[in-house]
């Protein structure tokens, strides 16, 4: 998601950092670590968390340190985007718009408090009833009410068929709370929940010191899919620069450093043969946005012409080199991306490999020469393009220069780049007032879906004039298809008639970067497509 969408408020992608990439490094702690004391593994970040209660955070920091000790209804085992139960005994649809959950028996906090259906209807009762501001109430827009009619069942009832129900049971609204502990009217604070060691995940939480250090240990009482964890003390570090993020790395201080260091940064620490480089798929992504009003030929333009408009997205398509992006910016921290949907989630196709460029990936500058020489439009063609220099981060700049460069290279092209503070961007461009322009996303489940209808849809939070009622008809279709070959044709479908519309440009996908010490293991185990960095797969 975007951290302006009225559908998500999620602040993520590159807030703060040089690269957008969930980005972790792990080395080994020497001399005077802190694992030295905690004979465990010591993690260090520059995230910030806006709160421990699930109810009151919508942010990657947060819900990294949510995801280590609180459970859900179903989740991402390791290596899949796809969910199973967790806490969950067995879970199915017994009607399209009734999902019915039983719960494993003798489920217990790791307070010793029984975990039953009670606690799981007041976890997500009390999410609604909230609605902080800053939380993710809005992913249970579509919940009609929570029934417990015994204390291993639970009953959800919704609004509509919604087959990524499950998915949002993963999501930063799915974590079970204990109601002996937790408020049900309003935002627990942390030093309630740390003394009423109200947890449910694999690890709880012995110290916490808000945006200072967490120390974790291994919560006995955890029955789930991701099973016990493989170390049984974890302390994280936070840290306000990057610069010390990675000299902590250096010097030995922790063992893991879990985002954000720069593609710079990265390059240097691969140096150091005492590190091993791991990579795995990321759930963030970088595109662009045609106003379909205001860009040339656009519909409340002078010179409105939908097949020209329609010429020079396809033309700008067959140009940007997403190779050299990834390369000559992100040091391959990010890779090309060429669908809606990215790869590692089940449906992801590359219909825009295939369909412009030089149909393998690369820029045709003939092709695109001759899509606009087809349609009628003279060259150069003017196009004012503004990115956003803050909000994802530095190497926007150099991302954007070199778009820039590729496209006026080619003769056809003659760009006017201006960046503006997202403070201004964000509501600037609602207002039609940018033509072409820079967005990111990550999504809030690893749901093909996530991807598609918040862009896509007739009121989708893009806001660029994109109505295809041909597409809108596929996601009503998709998302409530219960049968999963036929969903994943269908996502297909959806991805290849918005690869020919263009009504955005997908240009990166942010990859999940490792560098461990040879004596860490697990790390390939964690780094998937569900996007969670759990900490219970790492050991020694």
């Amino acid at each position: 998601m975007t951290s302006d969408s009225t559908l998500a408020r999620r602040a993520l992608a590159v807030v703060g950092g040089a690269a957008a990439t969930a980005l972790v490094l792990a080395g080994c702690a020497s001399g005077g670590s802190a694992n030295d004391a905690l004979d465990g593994i010591s993690v260090g970040t520059t995230d910030v968390i806006t709160s421990l209660d699930p109810a009151g955070s919508y942010d990657n920091g947060s819900f990294a340190v949510q995801n280590q000790v609180f459970a859900f209804l179903m989740n991402s085992p390791y290596g899949s985007p796809d969910v199973k139960p967790d806490l969950a005994e067995s879970a199915t649809f017994t009607d399209p718009t009734t999902y019915t959950v039983t719960l494993k028996k003798g489920l217990k906090f790791a307070n010793g408090n029984a975990l039953t259906s009670s606690d799981v209807k007041f976890s997500f009762d009390r999410q609604l009833a909230i609605a902080d501001d800053n939380g993710p109430s809005s992913l249970l827009g579509n919940l009609a009410s929570t029934d417990a009619p015994d204390d291993t069942t639970v009953v959800f009832h919704l609004k509509g068929a919604d087959q990524t129900w499950p998915q949002v049971l993963s999501s930063p609204a799915g974590p079970i709370v204990d109601e002996d502990v937790f408020s049900a009217t309003a935002v627990t604070k942390p030093a309630d929940i740390v003394k009423g060691d109200a947890f449910s995940g694999q690890y709880s939480i012995t110290d916490y010191k808000e945006n200072e250090s967490i120390a974790y240990k291994a919560n006995d009482n955890y029955d789930g899919v991701l099973g016990k964890p493989k170390t049984s003390s974890i302390t994280a570090t936070y840290y306000t620069k990057e610069t010390d993020l990675k000299l902590a790395v250096q010097n030995g201080d922790v063992d893991v450093a879990n985002r954000t260091l720069s593609p710079t940064d990265l390059a240097d620490l691969a140096k150091d043969d005492k590190l091993t480089v791991h990579n795995g798929p990321g759930g963030e992504i970088r595109y662009m946005v045609f106003n379909l009003n205001t860009m040339p030929y656009g519909a409340t333009t002078p010179e409105a012409d939908t097949a020209k408009a329609l010429a020079v997205r396809q033309a700008i398509a067959d140009t940007v080199d997403r190779e050299a992006l990834a390369k000559d910016v992100y040091n391959n921290t990010y890779t090309p991306l060429y669908s809606a949907v990215p790869d590692g989630l089940t449906g992801a196709t590359k219909p825009l490999e295939s369909m412009y460029g030089d149909g393998k990936g690369g820029p045709d500058v003939d092709k695109a020469a001759a899509a606009l020489s087809a349609a009628g439009v003279t060259t150069p063609v003017a196009i004012n393009l503004q990115y956003s220099p803050d909000h994802y981060g530095a190497s926007s700049d150099e991302e954007y220069a070199l778009i820039k460069t590729q496209l006026e290279a080619t003769g056809l092209f003659k760009i006017n780049l201006q960046s503006t503070l997202w403070d201004t961007y964000s509501s600037e461009r609602r207002q039609d007032l940018y033509p072409v322009y820079q967005l990111g996303w990550f999504p809030d489940f690893s749901d093909a879906d996530n991807y598609l209808s918040p862009f896509f849809s007739k009121n989708n939070f893009v806001g660029n004039h994109y109505d295809s009622a041909t597409v809108q008809g596929l996601l009503t279709q998709e998302i409530a298809e219960s049968d999963a070959s036929a969903r994943t044709a269908t996502i297909g479908q959806i991805q290849d008639a918005v690869a020919a519309d263009l009504p955005t440009l997908p240009l990166l996908q942010g990859t999940q970067v490792v560098v461990s010490q040879k004596d860490v293991t697990g790390v390939d185990d964690t780094l998937d497509a569900s996007f969670k960095f759990r900490y219970g797969a790492l050991g020694r």
